[in-house]
């Protein structure tokens, strides 16, 4: 089990990218824009700047979904490897058959 305190504070940064996401892209797309002003790319870089940096996509973290662990996740269930084996065994994840042969 992670610890609550993290696993809260990456709800916070999903939160965060979901609402800055059209402002870091408006940007952004400003920036990247060769045929604006430098002035204008300037002054968005800046704008950029200050948005908060918990509110960029790639600063959010897989957890998973049960225990909150952080590593061995699998995107589709996002679940952990050891979560992910339990739950097959037990019949609870839906097409998903405990191999044997």
């Amino acid at each position: 089990m992670a610890k609550i305190s993290s696993v809260e504070r990456n709800n916070k940064r999903k939160k965060m990218s979901a609402q800055f996401a059209g402002k870091r892209a408006r940007l952004k797309s400003i920036i990247m824009n060769r045929e604006s002003s430098p002035e204008e790319r300037f002054d968005a870089a800046l704008k950029l700047a200050e948005v908060p940096r918990n509110s960029s996509k790639v600063r959010v973290r897989l957890l998973c979904e049960v225990t909150g662990r952080p590593r061995g996740n699998y995107r589709k269930f996002k679940i952990c490897r050891n979560k992910l084996r339990e739950l097959g065994n037990l019949g609870q994840i839906p097409g998903m058959v405990k191999s044997s042969w």
